[in-house]
């Protein structure tokens, strides 16, 4: 938490004259009215209400703190201390600091009696900030009584003083906690405005994913993503039940369609269960035949790499080199080189000379976005909070980014100093994004594996050109693939489809975090170099992740089921999964499945376009020309798993390079990159 003296932090609200009467009715007490300012406040992912008088220089020893699990709001501390007494081994936890979140540090009180500390000072000892999450009701004047008051009660039920606004009225600051929160009248005092009293029909924004009670995890999905996702959606299931819940022990059983309902007006857009929406396709049954078997290829070696390069320093045969990588991956080695190509900062038809000026050009752009935050002074800083802001979220996730990796592990790592380096200059590159949590994480493999701080940049920048959607404040990505997810699911298996949605899963919000990132956190950082460079060659579609997903939860299918997992042990069980995925398996049944579905003749129009698809001789269920009778369409290009100059393995286990196919009939539909 910031000083008492410099909150900082988006200015949402601000009043002077806002008075706190200490000793109202009495006489001759110059203490009797203390004036005040009264802020609201937007930092990270928490709104903070905060009071201090105007005359009063406070340091941070003199604010009045409150916290959920706190029995009293009464405690005075020293809040920048606090994170310094941690040991070590829970600074190094990524998940302990990622339950971190909360920008206002607090300290429970140790006693609970109602014993006040003393307090040097008359008048700091009233300062006051709480986080809204922590906010139960609101109380106003009777009408009539001159300027207007307003009492703040906290859930702990501690009454904080009232607020007199002698300039001017409380309705401005009504209105602007209206944008965080839901406020009502109370049906015992009208003059009592309670916090989200009901389960309002939740609005169209990804903000309101979950009602009151949890405001804070709102905004950290809406603000950080990453962060909201990354500790777990099983640490916050009984939260949200809870929440949808209230307080009486009758209504503590779930209806069976409580949070399919409340999800599905959780994002607005997100409608997984499409066959029941107007104008959706109707995914009925398929039969997708018989899936084959795939085996993993030896990755590229950097002599095969060689071998096709002209004297000019041109790939050769780009394709069957995107195959081979697809099939294998590459060596360690070579990543160095290809990693740039695969992401689009060299063209695949560049020269060495041209690449050679390319990289200058680039080296050049990069260091003057560099100095341009480099050069902001500490002055100009305290006037940009964004850039504040951007910088604060990077120093926290720099240093809990893959700090068990040797090349990022220990202090003043210079691995380290890089990482916030580029991000910091990324903001510069993107200022409308900036710098979302979970960024770091797409870094960190480029810059392990590029060992430069420019080529990294560039690479990383690329990437996000492909991944910036997940990061956007609506989320379009998000929701787009999600939807995506559960019509693919359905095609493969519409019995494991029903079965999560009769446990509330079906808007498969446990793959969220899968999606976010790209598998960051459910694998090795080995196994990520592998995957990553995998989906990089966008065969056999932009969307072979999804695939990817499909292949994990038709693995966990059966444990889930016969196991009869509910809503809580489907999260607890995906979570859980993190680290313990074989990364070559689930390539392998990921290309398996995207070969079954070449072959179908009646794969849906949806699935023909979240895969690439081209539309062939294809027979649908929903076509308005009868059942019997083919839709003939302008044939298109071959499947790029049908191309002739993919290598093979040999029985020994080295590459055939002579030509190969893979038999797929010649009436199905041709799958190439979207």
């Amino acid at each position: 938490m910031a000083a008492a003296g410099v909150v900082s932090g988006k200015i949402i609200y601000e009043q002077e004259g806002v008075y706190i009467h200490s000793s109202f009715g009495k006489t001759n007490d110059q203490d009797s009215l203390i004036s005040g300012i009264l802020r609201v406040l937007e930092k990270d992912a928490e709104v903070i209400v905060d009071w201090r008088p105007l005359d009063d220089a406070l340091d941070s020893s003199s604010i009045l703190y409150a916290r959920k699990d706190s029995s009293s709001v009464v405690e005075w501390t020293q809040a920048p201390k606090e994170r310094g007494h941690r040991g070590s081994e829970h600074l190094n936890s990524y998940e302990a600091e990622w339950d971190m979140v909360n920008t206002v540090s607090f300290k429970r009180k140790p006693h609970t009696n109602g014993d006040a500390p003393s307090h040097r000072n008359g008048k700091s000892k009233w300062s006051f900030l709480f986080s809204l999450t922590d906010l139960k009701s609101i109380k106003q004047n009777k009408e009539g009584m001159g300027w207007s008051y307003l009492v703040f009660c906290l859930k702990d039920d501690v009454v904080l003083p009232a607020l007199h606004f002698h300039q001017g009225d409380s309705k401005l600051l009504i209105e602007s906690l209206e944008k965080y929160v839901v406020l009502c009248e109370s049906p015992q005092d009208k003059r009592t405005l309670l916090v989200n009293c009901q389960n309002k029909s939740l609005s169209q924004s990804f903000e309101n994913l979950l009602d009151e009670p949890t405001y804070g995890l709102i905004q950290k999905i809406k603000k950080d993503p990453y962060t909201a996702t990354m500790i777990g959606f099983s640490k916050v299931t009984n939260y949200i039940f809870d929440s949808l819940r209230g307080s009486d022990p009758s209504t503590h059983q779930r209806p069976p369609s409580e949070m399919a309902d409340f999800l599905s007006d959780a994002i607005s857009g997100l409608k997984i269960n499409q066959q029941e929406e107007p104008g959706f396709e109707v995914i009925t049954r398929i039969d997708l035949g018989e899936r084959p078997v795939v085996q993993r290829k030896e990755p590229v070696s950097l002599e095969e790499w060689t071998k096709n390069i002209d004297s000019e320093g041109r790939i050769l045969n780009v394709d069957s080199m995107k195959q081979m990588i697809f099939r294998g991956g590459l060596s360690h080695a070579l990543r160095k080189q290809a990693w740039k190509f695969l992401l689009g900062y060299f063209p695949w038809d560049s020269t060495k000379e041209e690449r050679t000026q390319l990289q200058k050009q680039k080296t050049d752009e990069y260091f003057r976005m560099k100095l341009q935050w480099k050069s902001v002074s500490q002055e100009q800083e305290k006037r940009n909070s964004r850039l504040r802001d951007y910088r604060s979220l990077i120093e926290k996730d720099v240093n809990r980014t893959d700090r068990t990796n040797k090349f990022y592990e220990g202090q003043d790592n210079p691995g380290l100093i890089l990482l916030h380096d580029i991000l910091m200059t990324y903001c510069m590159y993107d200022f409308d994004l900036g710098y979302v949590q979970g960024m770091s994480d797409l870094l960190s493999p480029l810059l392990y594996v590029m060992e430069n701080e420019v080529d990294a940049f560039w690479c990383f920048a690329s990437y996000m050109d492909q991944m910036h959607q997940n990061f956007e404040e609506q989320m379009q990505g998000m929701k787009t693939q999600l939807i995506q997810l559960s019509t693919l699911l359905r095609l493969l298996d519409s019995g494991f489809c029903s079965y999560l949605e009769s446990q509330d899963s079906g808007y498969l919000y446990f793959c969220f975090r899968w999606l976010l990132i790209r598998f960051k956190r459910e694998f090795s950082f080995l196994d990520i170099l592998r995957l990553w460079e995998v989906m990089w060659t966008e065969l056999p579609c932009k969307n072979f992740h999804l695939l990817l997903c499909c292949a994990i939860l038709e693995s966990e299918k059966q444990q889930i089921m016969e196991k009869h997992y509910g809503f809580n042990e489907i999260l607890k069980h995906i979570n859980e999964l993190s680290m313990k995925i074989d990364v070559e398996d689930i390539l392998c049944k990921a290309e398996a499945i995207s070969l079954q579905m070449v072959k179908c003749k009646e794969l849906p129009q949806a699935v023909c376009e979240i895969l690439g698809l081209q539309d062939s001789e294809v027979t649908t269920p929903d076509s308005d020309i009868g059942e019997d009778e083919n839709v003939v369409m302008t044939p298109r290009p071959t499947s790029a798993f049908q191309s002739n100059a993919l290598p093979t393995l040999s029985a020994s286990g080295a590459r055939d390079d002579s030509p190969t196919q893979i038999p797929v009939s010649s009436d199905v539909c041709r799958l190439t990159p979207a």
